[in-house]
């Protein structure tokens, strides 16, 4: 399963306003800047995010913007399903009568088992846990110079 650049970047953008979650709103430019995305793409991706209830946007010179909700309400299960749609590895773990083979498939079970396994670390996973990863590995690079 390969992961779309939508979910990849927006994932990314979204970690930007965890990090500057008390420190106010944040513009296009400066998260497109910080991770190398263009402008352009950044702005679909937010209108998503924001259509969703991730974030909103705040108005005025300096305006930007935030998270819709604190970082450790905001499960990145959603953020997924935003951005990706359900997790699936094949149709017929969704719709069963897509293969005629479904009621005995053995591999038909390991797909349902592994889209389980993601869709349960995404579930128990939060923004919050991706600042906290980040900030993890920012005092792992300081020692490492």
């Amino acid at each position: 399963m390969k992961l779309s650049t939508r979910t990849r970047y927006g994932m990314r953008a979204l970690l930007e306003l965890a990090i500057a979650n008390n420190t106010g709103p944040l513009q296009i430019k400066v998260i497109a800047e910080r991770q190398k995305i263009s402008n352009k793409y950044l702005e679909q991706l937010v209108a998503i995010l924001k259509t969703a209830g991730l974030v909103r946007s705040i108005r005025g010179p300096h305006g930007g913007y935030v998270l819709a909700a604190p970082p450790e309400e905001i499960k990145l299960s959603q953020v997924f399903r935003t951005l990706e749609g359900p997790v699936l590895t094949t149709e017929c773990v969704e719709d069963a009568s897509v293969c005629p083979n479904s009621a005995d498939c053995v591999t038909r079970k390991l797909w349902v088992e592994m889209d389980e396994a993601i869709l349960g670390v995404l579930e128990n996973k939060t923004l919050l846990d991706l600042v906290e990863m980040a900030e993890k590995s920012k005092q792992t690079m300081s020692y490492q110079i």
